[in-house]
């Protein structure tokens, strides 16, 4: 029974999950914008989703901006408004999740890109189709393998599998990665093939 179970959620995480990378001017939605979204299925044959956003505040953080390299100044005028962007969003979710279901929200660091899509689903559009609730790749890992947390870097658990080890910080490259070292991580676990 407890078998047949553990089956069904993990075919419902293979389902309904979605693998999401933000790149942001800084470390907060409240004081920084969020400037670009990759999304990709969990499931094979896999759909990915992109944009980039105008950004809501002037306010960057100098180290973040390096990270990603995305030019803040003509994100004003090239990205798309906020309310937009979660709109295309929302609809391409609800055109590769089936109706019945409700998306599940996977990242590696859920807390921070889970803030920012919280965040602009509720200031632009009044709602989050993921909910309030969010698995992390990095937690799911140290859960499985019994590790500290200092021993979840994707650098760490990329050599463990023989996954890519470094990062694009292109939001939908990054959310393609993640998703194929999920996959790894979740055959290891002896749940998906």
């Amino acid at each position: 029974m407890k078998l047949d179970m553990t089956r069904q959620i993990f075919t419902d995480i293979m389902e309904t999950g979605i693998v999401i990378d933000i790149e942001a001017a800084g470390p907060n939605p409240g004081t920084y914008s969020m400037l670009s979204l990759g999304a990709c299925t969990l499931k094979q044959p896999q759909h990915t989703f992109y944009i980039e956003l105008q950004p809501v505040t002037k306010v960057q953080d100098v180290e973040a901006m390096q990270v990603h390299s995305l030019d803040f100044e003509a994100l004003r005028t090239q990205g798309l408004p906020p309310a937009v962007a979660m709109q295309q969003f929302e609809a391409w979710l609800n055109s590769v999740i089936p109706a019945e279901m409700q998306p599940l929200f996977i990242a590696f660091n859920a807390p921070f890109d889970w803030m920012f899509v919280a965040d602009y689903f509720q200031r632009y559009l009044g709602r989050n189709p993921f909910g309030h609730k969010a698995l992390d790749i990095k937690a799911f890992y140290m859960g499985l393998k019994g590790v500290a947390w200092e021993d979840t870097s994707h650098q760490v658990i990329s050599q463990a599998y023989g996954h890519k080890t470094s990062l694009s910080h292109h939001a939908r490259r990054d959310a393609i990665d993640e998703a194929e070292l999920f996959r790894l991580i979740l055959a290891d676990a002896g749940k998906v093939e």
